[in-house]
């Protein structure tokens, strides 16, 4: 099988789901409406106390780009399984975990670009420091892929089950918690001026796993799931 096949296969797919995405624009606009309400909702929390809200804003944008991730992780494979179109991704010619990956590609351009977009606006009103926008929106570029890479394990092991929600954060959100830790304490360390080279390497190392491994986990769950 040539490589430009397989590039073939993969931009094609991505194309067509961002068609699909773009169609069904209330499902991609949900997760950012969450994404700013939640965030928007602290300072009226809070209360008149701007330090508290500093301190605070690197868990609370993390968290909430956590959850807003969430929202949206049934829509990778949801349609395709009830309309039978998934098990013939399955048993195309091309590698299934490419057309996987191709997926939730077009899942992370659709949901975790708008987050990054709109994180910077989020972080003023919060109150963060210049310096610190800027490894926010780096953070967020380094999460937000392994957040849809694992996400989609969870999707593929539960996309057969009727109510699978539940199912799926209780799978899912464990393995989330090394990416809450490492991205939010390197925007704390950004905010002291301390070196944060230590915590964007893990975070590297992290998105570069998940890509070499979530592709093939995936795969197998969905032929579980579709099985």
């Amino acid at each position: 099988m040539s490589r430009s096949s397989l590039s073939r296969a993969f931009f094609f797919l991505l194309q067509r789901d961002l068609l699909l995405a773009f169609r069904r624009r209330a499902e991609v606009v949900n997760p950012l409406l969450f994404f700013v309400l939640v965030i928007s909702l602290f300072p009226l929390g809070v209360g008149n106390k701007p330090q508290l809200l500093q301190d605070m804003a690197p868990g609370v944008i993390w968290v909430a780009a956590l959850l807003a991730a969430m929202l949206s992780l049934e829509s990778i494979f949801r349609s395709d399984f009830e309309d039978g179109s998934l098990e013939q991704l399955l048993l195309s010619a091309q590698p299934a975990p490419l057309l996987v990956l191709a997926k939730v590609t077009a899942h992370w351009l659709v949901t975790g670009v708008p987050l990054i977009i709109t994180a910077p606006l989020l972080g003023m009103l919060l109150g963060l420091p210049g310096q610190s926008i800027g490894v926010l929106m780096l953070t967020l570029l380094l999460g937000t892929p392994v957040l849809s890479l694992i996400g989609a394990i969870g999707v593929a092991l539960t996309v057969g089950l009727r109510r699978g929600g539940i199912i799926l954060s209780l799978l899912v959100l464990p393995l989330y918690v090394p990416v809450l830790i490492f991205a939010s304490n390197a925007v704390e360390m950004a905010m002291a001026g301390l070196p944060i080279v230590a915590q964007l390497n893990i975070l590297a190392a992290l998105l570069f796993l998940a890509l070499a491994l979530t592709p093939l986990a995936t795969t197998a769950a969905l032929r579980i799931s579709v099985s």
